[in-house]
């Protein structure tokens, strides 16, 4: 078997704004086999400035893995911990190639039959007339469930806007999450949850920033509005210390992205320990092409949630490939009806 990788960036359709600043490219990884005839993919969704494996040595770490999975070895990826982006998309190629059709790697999800994934609709940061326009699109497209990126324009301003998407809908009508990426002062975060709070919104994301154990841990004890953690499981990558971290915090949610927590196994880790916790999650892309957010959603569907997960990202970007995936009525859908653009990826893997 040979095993390879290549880079491929993939271009925004419009800049993607967030408290960590605006996106217009972001790079990601392929990991290809090639065993005779047969192919398998698998996507590293490295993230730039976020991945806790975002190091200059990125790509000789690569090549390792490539050897890795050449060597035949069972479960190869396990000597790559501390590159969970690494391990992801090991895992994935691994089941492609095992597979009959490389990008069927759960044959039993329902999702592959016909089940689909509900999702939120996700609204980038913006001047206020861009996120409204956006509100008003998701709303448009049958969205029941909207998470909004927050903290990069004033806060008053911001919860002005939630005040004005809930006098239209009702928590009833419509669910609301938003995701602060850490951006609240320490000192303000916890008046700033219990404004928040009065709008009935399902929960807010990371509202100060990962690192801050005590700070959070008082605010998940104090809070009025449900706290999900997400940068905070970035880099947390032994048992002992997740299971420490829960039980320190006690988050009403924690957030998965595969890629940034270590593919499969780290986030069925954490999914295990979060219910021993007694806290609740989700699952989340992070920005991959097609292939990455295909795998997230056959896994995901697996699970048995009925939640709406945050993998809505496969029309961010003009260069992403053709695929089954389809966002209809708020939901992630597999079109059995279209199909992948194999020569595309045939061409860019050979």
């Amino acid at each position: 078997m040979k095993a390879s990788f290549l880079k491929y960036t993939l271009d925004f359709k419009r800049p993607g704004g967030t408290s960590r600043g605006v996106l217009t490219q972001k790079d990601t990884y392929f990991i290809v086999l090639e065993d005779q005839d047969r192919m398998g993919i698998g996507e590293a969704g490295l993230f730039r400035g976020l991945s806790w494996d975002d190091v200059p040595d990125y790509e000789t770490q690569l090549h390792r893995a490539c050897r890795a999975l050449e060597s035949g070895k069972p479960e190869p990826w396990i000597a790559f911990g501390a590159y969970p982006s690494i391990v992801f998309g090991m895992e994935q190629a691994i089941r492609s190639l095992a597979s009959s059709n490389p990008f069927i790697l759960h044959e039993e999800a329902p999702f592959l039959k016909g089940e689909p994934l509900p999702i939120n609709g996700l609204i980038w940061m913006g001047d206020l007339s861009f996120m409204q326009q956006q509100v008003t699109a998701k709303l448009e497209e049958g969205f029941t469930c909207l998470k909004l990126k927050i903290g990069a324009l004033d806060f008053q301003e911001e919860l002005g806007m939630l005040e004005e998407i809930r006098r239209e809908f009702s928590a009833g009508d419509l669910e609301i999450r938003v995701d602060a990426n850490g951006a609240f002062p320490v000192e303000s975060a916890l008046d700033r949850l219990k404004e928040l709070s009065e709008l009935e919104l399902h929960s807010i994301e990371q509202p100060i920033g990962a690192g801050q154990i005590d700070q959070m841990a008082e605010l998940c004890a104090r809070t009025p509005l449900p706290i999900a953690l997400d940068e905070e499981l970035i880099g947390c990558l032994k048992s002992e210390a997740k299971s420490e971290l829960l039980k320190t915090i006690r988050p009403q949610y924690i957030i998965l992205k595969p890629s940034l927590v270590g593919g499969y196994s780290g986030s069925e880790e954490w999914i295990r320990l979060a219910e021993e916790h007694n806290s609740g999650w989700w699952v989340t892309s992070a920005l991959e092409s097609n292939i990455g957010l295909n795998a997230i959603a056959q896994w995901t569907s697996t699970l048995g949630v009925d939640m709406p997960q945050g993998l809505g990202t496969g029309s961010l970007f003009t260069n992403n490939f053709k695929s089954p995936l389809q966002v209809r009525k708020g939901s992630l859908h597999y079109n059995t009806g279209r199909s992948w653009d194999i020569q595309k990826i045939y061409k860019l893997c050979t």
